[in-house]
């Protein structure tokens, strides 16, 4: 999907108990990952976890956004704006099955596009479920294609060394 960042843009009231935040610390992108693996049916959130705080290191502009409810993270999702583009994805965004259609999500996006703009980003661009799409596509996104994703393994025959 893409749009207008500016279109995304929304004050959008939080339930009662719930925060919005930007993280970095190894803990907290560990509990991120961890509950966007529950809700996506990943089974091992290490490689993901391990993989955003290399990104945070490199300090590329990536920023990982959480809402927690008692504690508990509730959704996350990531902001990753594209280098000499007007562009910056949306990705990961996942809320937990109890707090769907509480508005959630479209706070959490609204936040994403407000600071992709502070970043000079006017585009965002989003691979997105079924259960976010009907969202970003209410707010003016266009879905503009399909993905299959797909872990691809390299195999060699017997007997072939690489």
């Amino acid at each position: 999907m893409v749009g207008e960042a500016r279109l995304l843009v929304a004050d959008v009231p939080l339930p009662e108990g719930v925060t919005l935040r930007t993280i970095r610390e190894p803990e907290e992108v560990a509990r991120m990952c961890a509950m966007q693996a529950e809700v996506f049916g990943d089974h091992d959130p290490d490689p993901m976890t391990r993989s955003l705080l290399e990104r945070l290191a490199r300090a590329d502009g990536m920023s990982l956004w959480i809402a927690e409810a008692g504690g508990e993270v509730i959704t996350a999702g990531r902001l990753e704006p594209v280098a000499g583009t007007d562009f910056a994805g949306i990705w990961g965004g996942a809320t937990r099955p109890a707090w769907r259609g509480r508005g959630v999500y479209r706070a959490l996006t609204a936040a994403r596009a407000r600071e992709a703009l502070a970043q000079g980003k006017t585009l965002i661009h989003s691979d997105s479920t079924d259960f976010s799409r009907p969202i970003l596509e209410a707010s003016g996104m266009v879905k503009v294609s399909t993905t299959t994703p797909y872990n691809w393994e390299r195999r060699l025959a017997r007997g072939v060394t690489p």
